[in-house]
């Protein structure tokens, strides 16, 4: 990359496939920046007490699109100094160990970096539509879905969110 064409970018993306955090961290370098900061949120095996088999994400695409570039516009208010943002997320089932989030941010200094990686991941969580399903076992063997976070978007009600989740239900448990 020549030094003249290193303008501000963001990298927002949405998919079903495995994340790299080599990739999403490759596209924050610059040779302007001695910062890059990362967050990569993972799938754990247990919540409550309980064994969870996998996490699965839907995601009203568009619209955490548009969430998303906000944010990054964000970050670029709070830190001008910030180069590169990049985020991924995945959808989907997401496996025991695997990322459900890659958030990257460079910046010439690490204070500005690390900032605006908890500032994006934080705000993400908050505001974007993409819905979390934990898949538990319980004691019985049995499968338990819970959807545990979602997100607060332009005030809607779950009762109203109901209608951009793929299967249109959202069992609680």
């Amino acid at each position: 990359m020549e030094e003249s064409e290193d303008v501000p970018k963001d990298f927002i993306k949405l998919k079903s496939e495995k994340l790299s955090v080599d990739e999403v961290s490759e596209l924050v370098v610059s040779p302007y920046c001695g910062a890059v900061s990362l967050f990569i949120g993972t799938t754990r095996n247990n919540f409550e007490g309980k064994k969870v088999i996998h996490l699965e994400y839907e995601a009203y695409t568009s619209m955490a699109e548009t969430e998303i570039k906000k944010i990054c516009r964000d970050v670029r208010q709070k830190w001008p100094s910030v180069k590169h943002i990049a985020v991924h997320h995945r959808l989907g089932v997401v496996p025991i160990t695997e990322a459900s989030v890659i958030i990257a941010v460079s910046s010439p200094h690490r204070a500005e970096s690390l900032e605006a990686v908890m500032y994006c991941i934080n705000t993400l969580k908050a505001s974007v539509p993409i819905w979390k399903k934990w898949i538990k076992r319980r004691a019985a063997g049995t499968v338990c879905y819970c959807i545990l976070r979602t997100c607060q978007f332009y005030g809607l009600s779950l009762f109203e969110r109901q209608k951009f989740t793929r299967k249109g239900t959202i069992n609680h448990f």
